[in-house]
């Protein structure tokens, strides 16, 4: 899917996928997107948080996306009531956490070989003192290993890191609206060899 959109070149780096509040009451979905309120955060934002899918078409069109859906509704809070806060916010909350360098330091890196899943939720887990939500493409038929997908990281409203925990009874709140197109990631499975390519094949 990215070929058939000319992204011929992702990133060898995680990348955010967006900041999203976990219970979403009050958005102002009339609050249209405006790029120009970003203008000094667009360097970042391309390498960064990269459009995988409409790359070449418009740069914009997934940042426009997650401050609809999302952005809109996280403005509640002071910290990130308007759209260069929000967007600056995420980009530093991405940058404070550091999981390409904290993945590299264990040990952990792109391979053709597979990891325990328990050994890379142990790793995080050490190194931030919260657990984060490891997400996973599950195998496809006649494989036997899941791939790593996503890397969730749970805050407060204070923007402090905390466990990322599902409360009984309360079903997944990005799990709704997580589907890549033809495939859907969902929390990992920790006894499957976890996959982390090296390169989209």
């Amino acid at each position: 899917q990215m070929d058939a959109n000319d992204c011929h070149d992702p990133p060898m780096y995680w990348t955010i996928h967006g900041l999203w509040p976990d219970r979403a009451e009050d958005c102002n979905r009339t609050w249209h997107f405006n790029v120009t309120e970003i203008k000094d955060l667009i360097l970042d934002m391309r390498h960064y948080w990269p459009d995988v899918l409409h790359s070449s078409v418009n740069h914009t069109q997934f940042w426009k996306h997650e401050w609809v859906k999302h952005g809109t509704c996280a403005a509640t809070l002071e910290v990130l009531n308007s759209q260069k806060k929000y967007f600056g916010k995420a980009l530093e909350l991405y940058k404070h956490i550091d999981l390409n360098g904290c993945l590299l330091k264990a040990g952990i890196k792109p391979s053709s070989s597979y990891y325990k899943m328990t050994a890379i939720k142990e790793a995080l887990t050490s190194f931030y003192g919260v657990t984060p939500k490891i997400q996973c493409l599950p195998p496809e038929e006649g494989e036997e290993a899941q791939t790593i997908g996503q890397i969730e990281f749970c805050f407060t409203k204070e923007l402090q890191l905390v466990n990322c925990t599902v409360l009984e009874g309360e079903s997944n709140p990005v799990q709704a609206h997580l589907k890549l197109e033809m495939s859907e990631l969902s929390v990992c499975n920790d006894t499957l060899p976890t996959y982390y390519p090296s390169e989209v094949q």
